[in-house]
């Protein structure tokens, strides 16, 4: 225990200095006897953690793949808890999702079990023409992508009120205005109405969605807006977070 210590005293010490540093100051720094440091740094330079360049000690590709991997958890950490809380503020399930290399991709889920999201009853990817998560994402593409798309997962039949095929959705989508919320009213699941709000960042497609059973679709409106007006508070948060 006490040499994983002293090696994380080192790890940290090193990280401290952009341009190296040398096995003496190391030592000095993390209190280290010299001899213990040199054999500490040996090491970590053997399994990946450290390189040593000119009598200098750098962090390695093992160090920054944990940096790397740590600053993910950590934007992901993000919009968990913003998920959270408007969760919990407005009294709705909140979804996040992307629209990433070709697929429609639910990256988050914040639910209660009296509040409880939507069971993927039929795969989110394949049937996006039919809940409101997919066709704010899909509005967000060109009309090639758009195409595409539904050349690979066409319009079916989900329940009664589905659209009915490729070419209404796509005038819906086409009506679409830029950056407005999109509604959907029992077309992916009998007795739950949705809204979905897009994020577009960049080249990236992205919607904040939320549910409720169809016997409280007289919030859904209210809801919304009230997302819509969090979501502005948070934005920079989820624009750093938004490759989870």
């Amino acid at each position: 225990m006490g040499s994983v210590q002293r090696a994380m005293r080192l790890l940290e010490s090193v990280a401290g200095h952009e341009h190296g540093a040398p096995a003496k100051q190391l030592a000095r720094e993390t209190g280290l006897a010299l001899p213990t440091a040199y054999h500490l740094l040996r090491t970590l330079v053997h399994e990946g953690y450290l390189r040593r360049d000119k009598g200098l000690f750098f962090l390695g590709e093992a160090a920054e793949r944990l940096s790397s991997s740590g600053a993910k958890q950590k934007r992901r950490s993000t919009v968990v808890e913003a998920l959270a809380h408007w969760r919990d503020v407005i009294g709705v399930p909140v979804y996040y999702a992307m629209y990433r290399e070709g697929e429609i991709e639910v990256m988050c889920v914040s639910d209660t079990p009296g509040t409880p999201a939507v069971e993927e009853w039929a795969d989110f990817r394949e049937t996006g023409h039919a809940h409101a998560i997919g066709q704010c994402l899909l509005s967000q593409l060109d009309d090639s992508a758009r195409r595409d798309h539904l050349e690979r997962y066409p319009v079916q039949a989900i329940t009664p009120y589905t659209v009915p095929d490729n070419h209404t959705l796509l005038r819906r989508l086409d009506r679409v205005g830029r950056m407005e919320p999109v509604f959907e009213h029992q077309e992916y699941a009998l007795g739950t109405v949705c809204a979905a709000i897009p994020i577009t960042i960049g080249p990236t497609a992205a919607t904040l969605a939320i549910s409720l059973p169809s016997h409280q679709a007289d919030r859904l409106m209210d809801a919304t807006r009230r997302l819509q007006s969090e979501i502005g508070q948070l934005l920079g948060s989820l624009a750093i977070s938004i490759s989870i």
